[in-house]
């Protein structure tokens, strides 16, 4: 069954984990695909627009996803939508994307954006600054923040994660019984625990 890979907000097929998880698959035999969900078209990225990257790739058929940040999120809203997905695991999945990041920005940075029509962020992938445009936010609106995903899921979350707290997936996991969390001593990025996080990964996917 094939696996896709989901990576992050400002990231690409070649961040660290994204390697790392292509890696460890193809040293199972595993097929795995890493799109890039910008489609190189960064400034005018969407929820939507990432969503259909993934419907594209993922064609109907089975298939499992894993979903870091961002990528977490763009995971479940998929697999809520498509039962035909098997499994998921999410890497401190970014749940709520639009609205938590005009909390985190607040009023003023948060209409400056809306008035210029772009952000400038620093893209981790292209390790230079980006504009990022606001219709991220005004199509993400539209999403819920926690989809009602059926499947089992795998959650990896970082008890110091500054970017996404980890209350977000403790939130989401809660009465789910589907959802199996799994707090680690790490930050957002989990790179200091991406071998127990492969480990839980290969398990839970019953891959061996």
């Amino acid at each position: 069954m094939k696996v896709i890979y989901l990576h992050g907000f400002a990231s690409g097929p070649s961040s660290s984990k994204a390697r790392f998880f292509y890696q460890r698959f193809q040293g199972l035999g595993v097929e795995i695909e890493i799109p890039d969900l910008a489609g190189g078209a960064f400034e005018a990225l969407t929820l939507t627009g990432q969503l259909g990257v993934v419907e594209r790739l993922a064609a109907g058929a089975p298939c499992v996803l894993i979903g870091s940040s961002m990528g977490g999120y763009l995971a479940a809203l998929h697999a809520a939508r498509h039962p035909e997905v098997r499994k998921l695991v999410l890497l401190a999945p970014a749940f709520g994307f639009a609205r938590r990041w005009l909390q985190k920005l607040g009023p003023d940075l948060a209409g400056q954006w809306r008035s210029q029509g772009f952000l400038e962020v620093f893209h981790y992938a292209e390790q230079r600054p980006r504009r990022v445009g606001y219709r991220l936010i005004e199509d993400g609106k539209q999403y819920e923040d926690f989809p009602d995903v059926r499947q089992p899921v795998l959650i990896i979350h970082g008890r110091r994660d500054a970017t996404v707290d980890a209350e977000c997936s403790v939130e989401f996991a809660r009465d789910r019984p589907n959802v199996r969390l799994e707090l680690v001593d790490s930050d957002h990025q989990l790179l200091n625990v991406l071998e127990p996080a492969w480990q839980l990964t290969r398990d839970f996917l019953e891959f061996r």
